[in-house]
């Protein structure tokens, strides 16, 4: 079982992250905190396998962080979980010694994919046998394999989904949303929205509930997962 310590100085995003973590086999969240220092102090109570670590956190940032744990010694693994896409932090990240970099907005399977190559990953290194070329190419390469499993697929774009996605995860916190308010909000098509919010439901990025009315014609409504 690894232990997870999930950080994110938003308390929503913070708690939505330590439940897709609590939905993969083998991994338990051992903790969430909100900001550096309680996290370091987590890290030095012991126990805690891997950070969940967001780059802007208040006081000290994410990548300030992992660098200092590394210089301290710790024993622990660090993937970025950050909306932070400009070049020199993810250049900074790998010098810092992420394993991994994932940007938000990410869906719950884009979670559990690199948590499954983590598994993988320690499972390599832990098994304590002599390690041959393939061994270690599969080892270093675990985490940063694409998913061709969840690539989106030609006829879609990468940033409209990722929109939608946020949209969702923003207005659909508290109430259910249509492809009418995405369309308003995405200010793309009502049928574009209906497509794309479909292609997301049926790739289990979103949830979808039918709520029927007078006309007897379902609605179509959606919400993160």
């Amino acid at each position: 079982m690894f232990n997870v310590l999930v950080v994110d100085d938003d308390f929503y995003v913070a708690k939505i992250n330590a439940h897709y973590v609590a939905k993969v086999p083998g991994f338990r969240v051992a903790g969430i905190v909100h900001s550096a220092a309680p996290a370091l102090a987590a890290v030095e109570s012991g126990g805690i396998d891997l950070i969940l670590l967001d780059q802007f956190l208040p006081n000290e940032s994410g990548l300030s962080l992992t660098r200092r744990l590394r210089q301290m010694c710790h024993d622990v693994d660090v993937i970025m979980v950050t909306a932070d896409r400009r070049p020199a932090s993810v250049h900074e990240a790998l010098r810092a010694g992420a394993l991994y970099y994932l940007a938000k907005p990410f869906t719950s399977d884009g979670l559990r994919s690199k948590l499954e190559a983590y598994a993988q990953l320690r499972g390599n290194i832990d098994e304590g046998t002599e390690m041959d070329q393939a061994r270690i190419d599969r080892t270093f390469g675990a985490l940063r394999t694409p998913d061709a499993e969840h690539a989106i697929p030609k006829g879609y774009s990468e940033r409209t989904a990722e929109l939608i996605l946020r949209i969702v995860a923003k207005y659909g916190a508290d109430r259910q949303v249509s492809a009418q308010d995405v369309s308003d909000l995405a200010r793309i098509s009502r049928s574009t929205a209906q497509r794309y919010l479909k292609y997301l439901a049926g790739n289990g990025k979103l949830r979808l509930t039918l709520r029927y009315g007078d006309s007897g014609r379902p609605q179509h409504l959606y919400s993160g997962l």
